[in-house]
């Protein structure tokens, strides 16, 4: 089940990458389940984890989308979207 997840998480990073709204892309190393959230591990050192919410009737890609726009909002630093270099 976990597999299907992972993959999903995968297709949502894929689209905000896509679409710009994350400033570097990620992959899912691996999903762990608590009673009441999930933790999408990521090999990246930027961002190691994000926690995702379990919310009755939302689908499981919107919790990651929600979750991993609302973790990169909180990252501090400078955060330049690569996909933006060199366009002007």
């Amino acid at each position: 089940m976990l597999d299907d997840q992972k993959a999903e998480a995968q297709q949502a990073l894929d689209e905000l990458w896509s679409e710009k709204l994350i400033p570097f892309q990620l992959n899912v190393g691996k999903i762990t389940k608590d009673q009441d959230e999930y933790a999408i591990h990521f090999y990246d050192r930027r961002m190691r984890i994000a926690p995702v919410p379990v919310i009755d009737g939302h689908l499981f890609k919107e919790m990651v989308r929600a979750a991993v726009l609302d973790r990169v909002a909180k990252m501090s630093g400078p955060l330049r979207n690569s996909a933006k270099k060199g366009s002007k």
